[in-house]
């Protein structure tokens, strides 16, 4: 069995991490954060033409039809460039999920929108205590005692939350949800959501992973420029080590975040399991490397003026979004103690576990 990525799979990535390369470095961030604004227009415009809004919506609701697979690359770059336009969320979770429910009354006109990338699709996802970037949003879709609603987030009340990362816009919806269309009720909801949640899991752990990267990139960077005592403080070994130390838990999350991805569109305790197990990998190795790449950068490493800030605080706020360590790790602890092991119970034919 071949476990590489496509051709195809990789120009994906590598067209996004191109255009973030040249779009979203963390200069471009700083004026973001000055400005106040939501977006950088120009960036995503750039990102709009990419054509990657519809990606995970079938052909036959005129997306491209793509896996989740097919985008986890993406949304590692997306980390890796800490970008702060809702890319990720919108085309890895909320526009499948309104792809899925397009065939309900009033909801073609937004739809048409999201697919073309006229607007993007805001989730308030009971898994998460605030709804991400719905001022900035053309539509809303609301999970209101487990059934789904469609608003418009100009007629919602909605009050500002604080954020460890200057660019989570993140809000508590405190009225408004009286006047949105109901789009299905709780039976036909349930699973909707619960893919929706998978998903949402699982591209975070990709962002972890590329911030993890970002970080260990930043540190090896500063650690060769850097002198101490008429050398480069890379040369030391203590350094080295604990470089080493964290891209090695890097390279040991990858391939429990693509074997997550590979998995996560089969329903069952396996696929579950897989993809907590890679948002707690990706989370731990997020962790270790912020900390390591502060470390590296001494005194300074604790002030804004150093870019791994935004690295760091990205990767603080992403581990408790969609699910905390503690859910994750009993997820993994249910396929442990209830599912069959060993080798014969490694791949996707677990997936008939319920």
């Amino acid at each position: 069995m071949d476990f590489r990525f496509t051709e195809e799979q990789m120009m994906t990535a590598s067209v996004v991490r191109d255009l973030l390369s040249d779009l979203c470095q963390p200069a471009d961030l700083r004026r973001l954060m000055e400005s106040g604004e939501a977006r950088d227009p120009n960036r995503w415009c750039k990102i709009g033409e990419i054509g990657l809004a519809a990606a995970l919506v079938g052909e036959e609701h005129g997306g491209l039809g793509l896996r989740s697979i097919d985008f986890v690359l993406a949304a590692e770059a997306c980390g890796y460039a800490g970008l702060p336009e809702p890319l990720v969320e919108n085309t890895g979770v909320a526009l499948p999920l309104l792809a899925a429910l397009s065939h309900a009354e009033g909801v073609a006109p937004f739809f048409e929108m999201a697919l073309t990338g006229e607007i993007t699709v805001a989730l308030a996802h009971s898994a998460n205590a605030f709804v991400a970037d719905v001022d900035s949003a053309g539509a809303l879709i609301v999970e209101i005692e487990g059934a789904l609603y469609l608003a418009a987030p100009n007629t919602l009340r909605l009050t500002r939350q604080p954020s460890i990362d200057p660019f989570r816009r993140l809000f508590m919806i405190d009225g408004g949800v009286d006047t949105a269309m109901k789009l299905t009720g709780r039976n036909e909801a349930a699973p909707l959501l619960a893919a929706a949640f998978e998903r949402g899991a699982l591209f975070t752990a990709a962002q972890l992973v590329g911030i993890a990267q970002r970080c260990v990139d930043l540190a090896v960077a500063y650690a060769k420029e850097r002198q101490q005592f008429g050398k480069p403080i890379g040369s030391y070994q203590a350094v080295k080590h604990q470089l080493a130390t964290a891209q090695v838990k890097i390279e040991f999350a990858k391939p429990v975040l693509y074997a997550a991805a590979a998995v996560v569109e089969q329903p069952g305790m396996y696929s579950r399991s897989r993809v907590s197990q890679a948002k707690l990998a990706a989370a731990e190795a997020a962790d270790l490397a912020a900390r390591t790449a502060i470390q590296v950068h001494g005194a300074m490493g604790y002030s804004w003026e150093v870019d791994v800030h935004f690295f760091l605080k990205r990767a603080i706020a992403l581990t408790n979004w969609w699910g905390t360590p503690a859910y994750h790790r009993g997820r993994v602890a249910e396929r442990m103690l209830s599912g069959e092991l060993g080798p014969d119970n490694t791949f996707a034919s677990e997936a008939t576990y319920a």
